[in-house]
């Protein structure tokens, strides 16, 4: 399964970059992801939990970034076992640029599962693939972004406003 979409993220193109490289951000942006340890240089370990269709399962795997260039582009790639369930495995070359807006962040995506959970058929597959990516780079953008204006007047859950607060704060105080 192959997918290419895009995103404008209104932050600056290095603001981007550190949140890419930065592991608490990419937990907190995977779907189901229960940890995430390691770094960009090491590579990540992480526990992931989902269900597609009627296979729940938790995936233990890699994931590692390449092609790095810094500030423009790098390819993630990651791995996952999920024992009887299968595997599911991907990479997601992306590519960073400015925008009027901020940075645009496009992306090309390909996805592959194994075992039990290719059994589920192309159809089910592809339309979880684009949905886990979708959500990662949705919260992706959301967590670089921080709260939207819209939601200004609405009331954040205390975790949410902490943990992009001190993301924040870290990324900045470097």
């Amino acid at each position: 399964m192959k997918l290419t979409d895009k995103r404008v993220i209104a932050a600056d193109r290095d603001t981007v970059w550190q949140a890419l490289m930065s592991a608490e951000v990419l937990q907190q942006c995977v779907p189901g992801c229960q940890e995430l340890t390691g770094s960009p240089e090491d590579g990540f370990e992480a526990t992931v939990v989902q269900k597609v269709g009627p296979v729940k399962a938790t995936f233990k795997g890699g994931v590692t970034l390449s092609d790095i260039v810094a500030g423009e582009s790098c390819t993630i790639t990651g791995e996952g076992k999920g024992g009887a369930a299968g595997f599911a495995k991907g990479s997601a070359a992306i590519r960073l640029s400015d925008a009027p807006e901020g940075t645009l962040l496009d992306y090309d995506v390909e996805a592959k599962v194994g075992g039990k959970l290719a059994q589920l058929g192309s159809r089910i597959i592809d339309g979880f693939a684009r949905k886990m990516s979708d959500q990662f780079f949705d919260r992706f953008k959301q967590v670089v972004e921080g709260p939207a204006p819209d939601d200004a007047g609405a009331e954040p859950s205390e975790d949410a406003e902490s943990e992009t607060k001190s993301w924040g704060k870290r990324l900045f105080s470097r």
